[in-house]
């Protein structure tokens, strides 16, 4: 009867968190920002074409840096010149304004209808460029992605750490109409523009789950009647059921290497984690216990995986080691505390942290020290940026389900909502190598 009352609040619990809206743009609030930030000169980009710039590319870099809460652009009104060659650069008016850096470019339309974009990246203390790249043959469609490819580029320079702003998020939506949920399981830049769906139903979708390519998704979705994995390609050419056990199938993961995935299966009585080799759909399994074992996420090194378990009494975060098979508990503040995700750089542990409501906390590994990060309500589903800098995860604001995007010192915060609807279950996925 435990075991059977225990996986109806498994069940519930799947469903209540797949409770969310169509595809739609999503909103950005900053609703927190740091006054530490570092100014910084985006000039608008020189546009040779005609009518108007398809694409405001200094705005949109300047968006991308400002929500970092490291740097804000200067308002245009406030550029003391908008020169675009180096020696038009009167560098003593930009010093006066605390202003290191300036970002300059070119936004060419060719005759074929494509773009070229150039950039050029000035250091007002020395007084010389300190970084120039070209893009030719862009599509009007892509100019927004040279533009986060500029952010990532900028922010490299000046903090010596990776960007994340060309990359993707998955996130599920849902929409009710005539008394009835239509869910989608969107894609979108990782400031949210360009959302498309790549799964509409009737039923749940939840847990998107990146590989490690960023080319397919795995997710969990009820279209048959019960819970099943299933990985699809994002162009849309490929879509398998890898498992459909009779019980719980939830909370897929894949390996670093992209070979293998942890998920959650009952298929043998209780709710436990396993591994599946991608190639041949064997599986082995990890824990035997008669408690809930779920949301099991891979450390960077694919050494050891991270879970939630309620073995203790409440959910705690366990950690188990694949080469002894050696399992221990990571988290002691508070009695609630599951859903983990792991840092990039295998530093830190993110987990809902419950205490006088749900919050997203942050393990250090390092320290053992122990932060909640976050001021939203019934927060859930943290995912790091792919540069550890971020992470992202589901809220809830005024009985609806929205995203937020937390820097790990909690300088910054931002919500992200869609028009209509509510939106939950977010991924962060990889950096894009293009």
């Amino acid at each position: 009867m435990r075991l059977q009352s225990k996986w109806m609040v498994f069940l519930v619990s799947v469903l209540w968190v797949s409770s969310f809206s169509v595809r739609a743009e999503l909103i950005i609030q900053i609703d927190q920002s740091t006054d530490n930030a570092l100014p910084i000169g985006l000039i608008p980009f020189e546009f040779e074409g005609k009518g108007q710039p398809p694409e405001a590319l200094a705005q949109i870099v300047g968006q991308n840096l400002f929500r970092t809460g490291k740097f804000k652009a200067l308002d245009e009104a406030q550029l003391p010149a908008k020169p675009n060659q180096l020696q038009d650069i009167q560098f003593n008016r930009w010093k006066a304004l605390g202003v290191d850096n300036l970002l300059m470019g070119r936004l060419i339309e060719m005759t074929n209808g494509q773009y070229q974009v150039e950039m050029r990246f000035i250091d007002v203390l020395r007084k010389e460029q300190i970084m120039g790249k070209r893009w030719t043959g862009i599509a009007k469609s892509n100019l927004r992605q040279v533009a986060h490819k500029i952010s990532d580029l900028i922010y490299q320079e000046l903090t010596g750490i990776e960007g994340a702003f060309n990359t993707k998020i998955a996130y599920v939506t849902v929409k009710t109409t005539d008394n009835k949920r239509y869910f989608s399981l969107e894609i979108a830049d990782a400031d949210g523009h360009n959302s498309h769906p790549i799964l509409r139903s009737s039923q749940p979708i939840m847990s998107p789950s990146w590989s490690p390519d960023g080319k397919q998704l795995a997710y969990v979705t009820f279209e048959n009647g019960r819970s099943e994995i299933v990985v699809q390609s994002l162009e849309g050419k490929s879509r398998e059921i890898v498992a459909r056990y009779q019980g719980i199938n939830g909370a897929p993961d894949w390996s670093p290497d992209g070979k293998k995935m942890a998920l959650t299966l009952s298929k043998d009585g209780s709710a436990d984690i396993y591994i599946m080799d991608m190639k041949t759909r064997h599986l082995k399994r990890l824990t035997r216990n008669w408690a809930i074992e779920t949301e099991a996420v891979w450390a960077p090194n694919g050494h050891s995986l991270f879970f939630n378990s309620d073995r203790r009494g409440q959910p705690q975060v366990f950690q188990v080691f694949l080469d002894t098979g050696e399992i221990r508990r990571v988290s002691f503040i508070g009695g609630y505390n599951a859903n983990p995700a792991v840092s990039p750089d295998g530093r830190y542990v993110a987990m809902v942290h419950g205490n006088k409501g749900f919050h997203i906390g942050l393990l250090d590994l390092y320290n053992e020290s122990f932060n909640v990060i976050t001021k939203t309500y019934l927060d859930e589903s943290p995912s790091f940026s792919p540069n550890g800098e971020m992470i992202l995860y589901a809220m809830n604001q005024g009985g609806l389900g929205k995203l937020a995007v937390v820097s790990i010192d909690s300088s910054v915060t931002q919500v992200l909502s869609v028009k209509k609807g509510e939106v939950r279950a977010p991924s962060w996925g990889p950096l894009i190598n293009e």
